[in-house]
């Protein structure tokens, strides 16, 4: 083309979309044209501040220019915001600073990203609360919310639920040690739109999972736990009541219960002794044959299974029994554990075509009389799956 700026502005606008931040600066100095598309509301609904301190200079990092001109006259526009920073206090400093001035925008989502510990969790609590609060006060339609390492407290949620019950949709809360289960709680009890929650396993309590299943609040679809060891000192975990969890399934029968373990063989006590609504379950340590043998009792809503690690106890019984009692089972993983080559074989004849993801290292398996290599491994599981299957050379999860 001759004349790159004859092109209609719809077109330069698709294309601005599909480039990074400098780029797009840069691509705004061609002509006059195209520095007004630059300026299009459409172009500023969704932005991602990146702040980066010079010593790791190798992170792109946004202009400090380029960011004031950003608040001056894309502030109402801007609708889809996150903020990634790395593990220097000042980059998070610098994220409250710019949130303290998101005033007159109708931020829909905000999400606070730290590439690299302590970040935010190294600023003064007050600032950080001060900064989200002015936010949660001016922006009255927020509907996701994803905040990770941060100092956030229960004091920062009572407001963002005054000022967003009834927008607030999805509330993604990790490793924010200043949040309570009454800060949860008060979350669930006021906003009832919200349909996808995740939080650490702390936060979790029988009141919390009953005011997600009153009947003004809507159906839950997602609720993402994560069963985190506290500081390596392994305080107990308390059990939650089987009651609630059935008050949960009954109010939201299609609700996705995800939970990650990042937890010790001799903190697994609590979990699974009576049936749990659990629908995918991800060990990312070490865990029991006892531990799986609860999860086939007790898990009959199990859909996705992935398990790092065990040890070199033949897990052929227990998957055995998870594929016989989790009807619903449609994918596994298996890491560092063994499986006899005949037990697998079984355990995929049970399941038969529903697996529609088998990921099992070749390591994993355990030739025996019937099954001595890997390629009759290869042709029956094969033939029970429907498809073409080889174990794999590494982990896929």
């Amino acid at each position: 083309m001759e004349n790159w700026g004859n092109l209609p502005h719809h077109v330069v606008l698709q294309i601005f979309q599909n480039l990074s931040l400098v780029d797009r600066a840069q691509a705004s100095s061609v002509c006059r044209d195209w520095n007004e598309v630059f300026h299009f509301p459409d172009l500023w609904r969704r932005f991602e501040f990146e702040l980066n301190q010079p010593a790791t200079s190798y992170l792109r990092s946004t202009h400090p220019d380029l960011i004031q001109q950003i608040i001056k006259r894309h502030a109402q526009h801007l609708q889809f915001v996150s903020f990634k920073v790395d593990s220097c206090t000042e980059s998070a400093e610098a994220a409250c600073d710019i949130l303290s001035q998101l005033v007159n925008c109708t931020i829909q989502t905000l999400g606070l990203i730290s590439t690299a510990r302590p970040s935010f969790m190294d600023m003064c609590q007050s600032h950080f609360a001060s900064a989200l609060t002015v936010l949660f006060v001016n922006s009255k339609s927020l509907s996701s919310i994803k905040i990770e390492d941060t100092p956030v407290d229960d004091p920062s949620l009572k407001v963002l639920v005054a000022n967003n019950s009834d927008t607030l949709k999805l509330l993604k809360m990790n490793s924010c040690p200043y949040v309570s289960p009454a800060g949860i709680l008060c979350v669930a009890d006021q906003c009832h739109g919200l349909r996808e929650l995740a939080l650490n396993y702390h936060l979790l309590s029988d009141d919390l999972l009953l005011a997600l299943s009153s009947e003004k609040h809507v159906h839950l679809e997602h609720l993402r736990i994560d069963v985190v060891s506290e500081n390596n000192e392994h305080t107990p975990f308390r059990p939650i009541q089987r009651s609630s969890w059935e008050a949960l399934i009954q109010h939201s029968p299609k609700v996705n219960i995800v939970m990650y373990f990042y937890i010790y063989k001799e903190e697994f006590e609590p979990f699974f002794r009576e049936e749990t609504p659990v629908t995918h379950l991800y060990f990312g340590r070490a865990v029991s044959k006892e531990m799986l043998g609860r999860v086939g009792l007790n898990c009959p809503r199990l859909v996705e299974l992935v398990v790092c690690a065990n040890g070199l106890e033949p897990l052929d019984e227990e998957l055995i029994q998870i594929g016989r009692r989790c009807g619903g089972l449609t994918a596994i993983g298996l890491g560092e554990c063994e499986v006899t080559c005949s037990g697998f074989v079984e355990f995929v004849k049970m399941c038969g075509g529903r697996l529609t993801q088998l990921s099992i290292m070749e390591e994993v398996l355990i030739p025996d009389n019937t099954y001595s290599n890997m390629d009759q491994i290869h042709s029956e599981v094969s033939k029970h799956l429907g498809r073409t299957w080889f174990p794999d050379m590494m982990p896929t999860w």
